[in-house]
């Protein structure tokens, strides 16, 4: 499939980009093959597709997807993410993103895996077609936040455990007792901020009343 015939989905020229296989947000992932970016997503909406500058919307891929490599993302992945992020409808298939990423089906097998293996995307059939579309959650940011959440919560329990190996009156255990405590605090306030913006969230979708005069 050619980026044609992707209804104008993804637009823009490939650039190719080495992956690193650096450890996410889900644990570790190892990622093979190169890797370019296609561009941003325009169409797949009611409302017909956008006119973007290409060249600007591959200007933004690069960067945000640079600042997931920062914190441990892998390349690939990254690059699948944001794909999915740019896209009007987010869902593209992996003939799709193989294009627009100029990556190979080796590479986005991998990718889009790892991405359903931390939560941050699903993949749906289509009815009477083979094809399979991985689709970006609306709540995604929500997710990674849960996904960290997560973490914390896992290295609170270990770290508790380290602390009956090292003793609780001893100087290593203290600290580490001090560590568990700020992991449960964190885990804590967690909770507390994804409950107040879902309700704001929920509160800002509610239709407005009409008021009769």
């Amino acid at each position: 499939m050619t980026a044609s015939r992707i209804n104008n989905r993804q637009t823009g020229t490939a650039r190719p980009a080495s992956d690193t296989g650096a450890a996410g947000l889900g644990g570790p992932a190892s990622d093979t093959g190169a890797a370019g970016l296609g561009g941003s997503a325009t169409g797949g909406g009611a409302a017909g597709p956008t006119e973007r500058d290409p060249a600007a919307v591959r200007e933004f891929i690069e960067r945000f997807t640079g600042l997931l490599t920062l914190t441990g993302f892998p390349r690939t992945p990254a690059r699948i993410f944001v794909a999915l992020l740019t896209a009007d409808s987010s869902s593209l298939t992996a003939a799709e993103l193989g294009d627009l990423l100029q990556a190979s089906p080796a590479s986005i097998s991998g990718g889009v895996r790892y991405l359903l293996q931390v939560g941050l995307a699903t993949v749906h059939g289509e009815p009477g077609s083979r094809r399979r579309h991985y689709r970006m959650s609306p709540d995604v940011w929500q997710d990674i936040v849960r996904l960290r959440d997560r973490q914390f919560r896992r290295w609170a329990t270990e770290l508790r455990e380290g602390v009956d190996v090292l003793g609780a009156d001893s100087p290593a255990g203290v600290r580490m007792s001090e560590t568990v405590r700020y992991f449960e605090f964190i885990a804590t306030e967690i909770t507390g901020l994804l409950d107040r913006w879902h309700g704001l969230s929920s509160a800002a979708k509610l239709p407005r009343t009409r008021v009769s005069h």
